[in-house]
């Protein structure tokens, strides 16, 4: 199509570009309309040894994974295997209480920020699902949506028992191989015969390449190239089976995401119709891929550090239509008292405040896994947007939402993608 061909000879073009403006050491996408597909790349694979990035490069795609792992979910659910809403210990006897459904769309309500290293043996997963346990119960399953990790790993455990064989040989025998994606990786291993890229924390290429196997469902590992995540993405245009998979499920909060969650996917009700789609993040590289089924067309961008997110935004504005950037609201009331307060989570610690001018502040404070692998404290000036959904003035963070009551008129819930629980005032060190 005359449309696909343009947009390929403007992306060689401004690709180079784009990487130089925003520190991006390399970057790989494919766009697919139909079947024909635009594929383009440009960088570095890797600062240190400066081997140039094709489109044949393997990039890791972190939580999109899990959209193939829900995929593998419904895979069962069509062989009458697994049910939608058998509570999971129907699967794995002794789980907490919750849904198949629940934990696909993210409305478990357990902690699920749980990074346990449980080994390289095929027995992490199922170690890592009895370590759960230990974990809280942040809100009823059920209430609301609430990005799990530790969710999708059980789901992977699930498939495991379910299938009778270790969670990656079903990646490639149910989703690799008869999909065609020949350079996917489960692991580092399997990506070091492809042109694999390394990941870039503040500029430098990063120490660590991947994350624990044992959070491989969730998104710790797998690797591949844009074309595979596009061959993905193209069966589920295709098959009817899998449409349920894009149905609502869950309403969102209003952070600036889309507008609700389905059975693994992101759903965007954009002004051109539905969109569809997951984003991803490792270890100094990040993933997106979009997909707009009336128009039969699917966009994948990987890149390997910098700061992508202007990036991917021309990339999309030129295939999508986009909603303009959110903008503070002098007409929304700010109800300071609602907001001020702790919050906690197995990652961060966010203390929001008042100052003696009335206004409101955030600090973050990264815990755990995501100080060790280099996130950064900042504080930003809270302002009034939506509702109780909320603008931090400094640039790079999305809205945040106070959501819940903790019976004194206060949100019991900061809510960013995943809702952080009010302390009673003791905080983590």
């Amino acid at each position: 199509m005359d449309e696909l061909h343009d947009i390929g000879s403007w992306l060689r073009e401004r690709l180079p570009q784009l990487l130089a403006e925003h520190g991006v050491p390399g970057a790989a996408v494919a766009i697919g309309a139909g079947a024909k597909t635009v594929e383009v790349a440009a960088g570095v694979l890797s600062t240190a040894t400066g081997v140039e990035a094709t489109v044949d490069s393997v990039f890791q795609i972190g939580s999109i994974t899990k959209v193939l792992t829900a995929t593998l979910v419904m895979q069962l659910v069509g062989e009458g295997r697994v049910a939608l809403d058998a509570p999971v210990r129907t699967y794995l006897p002794g789980f907490r209480e919750a849904t198949v459904r629940q934990l696909l769309c993210h409305t478990s309500g357990f902690e699920g920020d749980v990074f346990t290293d449980t080994g390289k043996g095929d027995d992490c997963l199922a170690t890592y699902v009895d370590l759960l346990d230990e974990v809280p119960q942040n809100f009823e399953p059920g209430m609301m949506f609430s990005c799990n990790n530790a969710g999708y790993c059980v789901l992977g455990r699930i498939v495991e028992v379910v299938r009778g064989k270790p969670f990656d040989a079903c990646m490639r025998d149910h989703l690799f191989t008869p999909l065609g994606m020949t350079h996917a990786a489960n692991d580092p291993y399997e990506a070091i015969v492809h042109r694999a890229v390394v990941g870039h924390l503040d500029g430098k290429p990063s120490a660590v390449w991947a994350m624990a196997r044992s959070n491989a469902p969730a998104g710790s590992m797998l690797a591949m190239t844009p074309r595979d995540l596009l061959a993905f993405a193209r069966t589920h245009l295709a098959e009817d089976d899998l449409q349920a998979m894009r149905q609502p499920q869950v309403a969102l909060p209003d952070i600036g995401w889309g507008t609700a969650w389905g059975l693994g996917w992101e759903l965007y009700g954009l002004p051109g119709g539905l969109v569809f789609g997951h984003d991803g993040n490792t270890i100094g590289q990040s993933a997106v891929l979009r997909v707009v089924p009336g128009r039969d067309l699917a966009v994948a961008i990987f890149t390997n550090g910098g700061d992508p997110k202007p990036l991917r935004k021309e990339i999309l504005g030129r295939i999508l239509e986009l909603p303009g950037d959110p903008v503070p609201d002098p007409a929304v009331r700010l109800n300071a008292r609602r907001c001020v307060g702790t919050y906690l989570s197995s990652t961060g610690e966010t203390r929001v405040g008042e100052d003696e001018q009335g206004r409101l502040w955030l600090e973050h404070v990264p815990l755990g896994i995501t100080a060790e692998l280099g996130d950064e404290s900042y504080r930003t000036e809270l302002v009034a947007w939506r509702g109780d959904s909320l603008l931090p003035v400094e640039p790079g963070h999305g809205p945040v939402a106070f959501l819940g009551d903790d019976g004194e008129g206060r949100a019991r819930y900061l809510h960013t993608g995943r809702a952080d629980v009010r302390s009673s005032g003791r905080t983590r060190g």
